[in-house]
């Protein structure tokens, strides 16, 4: 008989996570609150644009392995994979996993496995889920088997990366650690390790503040270069010829649900250590308000009316994903100074400033600005932009384009990073 695995919350990770345990011999229902979310995807349809995604949702759809559900309902194995925001303050707002963890009691039973792969705080799933489940009066640890399993996935690759990569699973107990390693050895190829579930939420968290700590190195840089009348690129660039240093590139700043916010998790849980860690995260933060300041200084004062043209508003180039994109933070700025604003994406489904027409979008521009590097990008007309726009300003906060080659179509060409 097929073992019945119940995924909570269908977003960038649940939803492939549920696709790839059913092609693998499971019988899975996925659970979400939005019911649009569930009536496509029991017609085979999906709105995340992923690398074979679509077509492996219609072929275990087809198959009656994978079906949607507002509800829960009973299984061997339940995967909580809902969002864990943070809060005003900075804080993790957990409420979305502990709902998941109560929606589950009424159907767990000796046996059960249970996983955690929301990033989150550590000790949640020692401490929060632990104590949720413990209501159903059953051993957490021996009758039901409780762990942590984060993904590590690069959007754009997530279904190559979920069978692929090395996967960090912590366990409650050693026997709960063995028993969801013996689950996720249906589609990991990759090496599996086992730890406890501190470890293991610590583990998925700093990966991630690693990342954010070195952009902002690089955006340092940035800020600090233009200060100093150079190019943070050059800089950057020839320290790089050193073997031993791999300085990352500097841009707009940070997004993605994971970047730009685990490291807080972090500083929520060591406010008197974490300086680096936070101070990582303000400089990245401060990046969106730096390209507005180089606007700002580069806007005509005799115009009433100054027009921004956005190229690309995802976190990160060639996905749909807009989460905490500090392009996204760019164009609120923007608009709360009084500029008018519209995007073009093609990425982007719906947005309120969004033009999918590139001409009507750039139409009386003064600033046309590369947000996201979108390899599309690379082809549209740019001298027949320019010819639409009232100023010729272009900014580039990407190092996509060649100075020279769209100077010489007749814009003036400012590069983030460099000094204005």
């Amino acid at each position: 008989m097929r073992k019945k695995v119940c995924i909570l919350g269908l977003g960038y990770i649940g939803l492939p996570t549920a696709a790839l345990f059913a092609n693998n011999g499971y019988d899975v229902t996925g659970v979400d609150i939005n019911q649009d979310v569930i009536e496509n995807l029991n017609e085979g349809k999906i709105i995340i644009k992923e690398p074979n995604l679509d077509e492996l949702v219609k072929k275990v759809v087809g198959q009656n392995m994978l079906k949607g559900s507002l509800t829960p309902s009973e299984s061997d194995i339940f995967i909580i994979c809902v969002p864990t925001p943070i809060t005003k303050d900075k804080n993790a707002d957990l409420k979305y996993i502990v709902k998941a963890v109560n929606d589950i009691l009424p159907y767990l039973k000796v046996g059960d496995i249970v996983v955690l792969e929301s990033t989150s705080p550590v000790g949640t799933t020692k401490n929060i889920v632990k104590s949720i489940l413990e209501k159903t009066n059953l051993d957490i640890g021996n009758d039901i088997y409780l762990g942590y399993s984060p993904e590590r996935v690069l959007p754009g690759q997530i279904i190559k990366e979920l069978v692929s990569n090395h996967r960090v699973i912590g366990g409650i107990n050693e026997i709960s650690a063995e028993k969801i390693k013996n689950v996720y050895e249906s589609f990991v190829e990759g090496e599996i390790y086992t730890t406890d579930t501190d470890t293991a939420e610590m583990v998925k968290l700093i990966e991630n503040t690693f990342r954010d700590i070195n952009i902002a190195f690089a955006n340092e840089l940035s800020l600090i270069c233009d200060k100093l009348g150079m190019s943070a690129w050059d800089v950057i660039e020839y320290a790089n010829k050193h073997p031993r240093v791999n300085i990352l590139n500097p841009g707009p700043g940070v997004g993605g649900h994971c970047l730009a916010v685990d490291p807080w998790f972090i500083v929520e849980s060591s406010k008197d250590l974490a300086n680096i860690v936070k101070l990582a995260r303000n400089t990245n933060d401060y990046m969106p308000t730096y390209v507005f300041n180089k606007i700002q200084k580069l806007t005509d004062k005799t115009k009433k009316n100054i027009k921004v043209c956005i190229l690309g508003a995802t976190y990160k180039k060639d996905i749909d994903d807009m989460r905490e994109s500090p392009i996204v933070h760019l164009i609120d700025i923007l608009r709360k100074n009084n500029y008018e604003v519209e995007l073009y994406d093609p990425y982007v489904k719906n947005y309120e400033v969004l033009n999918n027409n590139i001409y009507e979008c750039a139409k009386n521009s003064d600033f046309l600005v590369l947000g996201v590097d979108h390899t599309v990008f690379k082809d549209l007309d740019y001298k027949a932009i320019l010819e639409v726009m009232d100023n010729n300003i272009f900014i580039d906060t990407r190092n996509f384009f060649n100075k020279d080659n769209i100077e010489s179509i007749g814009y003036k060409y400012y590069l983030i990073g460099s000094s204005i």
